[in-house]
Formats: C-alpha cells, sequence, structure tokens
C-alpha cells in the first residue's frame, strides 16, 4: 500500500477467500461507482470526480481512493460504505479497501464534462 493511502482514513476493508477467478477490472468497478449518486447531487459519484483513485494490484487487491464533496457531508459514513458494496458484489478480488481523504478538496472542476452538462456548469 503506498504512504498516500496511509494518511487517508480507511473507510472499509475486507480481504476475501478469492484465489480463483480473479478477473475484476477497473472498467467495471468504474461502471459500479456510476450507479452510486451522491444525494444532494443528480449525478453519479464517479463523474462528479469523488473518485480520486482505482488501483489493482497484480494480487487483484482493489484500494478506492475517494472524498466527498464536503467534510460535513450528510453521508459522510453511508456513502463510503455503498461504494464498498457495490464493488464488492463484483467479485474476482482478494482485497477491497475504500479510503476517504480531503486532499485535495472537492470543486466543481473534478466534474466530468458530462456532469457539468447535467448541472449545467460551465
Amino acid at each position: 500500500m503506498s504512504e498516500k493511502l496511509d494518511n487517508n482514513k480507511c473507510i472499509f476493508s475486507e480481504e476475501f477467500n478469492n484465489k480463483d477467478n480473479l478477473t475484476v477490472k477497473k472498467e467495471d468497478i468504474i461502471n459500479q461507482l456510476k450507479e452510486v449518486f451522491d444525494p444532494e447531487i443528480p449525478v453519479n459519484i464517479y463523474d462528479l470526480g469523488l473518485i480520486y483513485e482505482i488501483r489493482i494490484n497484480d494480487e487483484k487487491k482493489v484500494n478506492i481512493e475517494m472524498t466527498l464533496t464536503s467534510p460535513n457531508c450528510p453521508v459522510a459514513e453511508s456513502l463510503p460504505q455503498e461504494v464498498s458494496q457495490k464493488i464488492k458484489k463484483l467479485g474476482g478480488m482478494t482485497s477491497l479497501a475504500v479510503y476517504l481523504t480531503f486532499n485535495p478538496p472537492w470543486d466543481k472542476d473534478m466534474m466530468s464534462e458530462d456532469a457539468k452538462l447535467a448541472l449545467d456548469i460551465t
């Protein structure tokens, strides 16, 4: 694990007894993340730019680094848990860890063009 992740708060971590069929792909994780929505903004968390990093190492250990729109976000506990549950459904990994960070702080420039268009932000 990188030093960068060690400095962030681990919200979820689980090891799996999966030794065979290790097939998790970044694209599949992104598709799952696009099903998770911030309850206050009608855009998925991936396009909002709340996912800072998705890392899958050679042993199929998955690390997700994410943030929230604000440190005082009312879903500070439930949103990272929802992320972990969505990704966990994929299987094909030996472990999953979700880290929460506020460095750098989120701002609207981190949103995808699609998200900006949906929210009429230029």
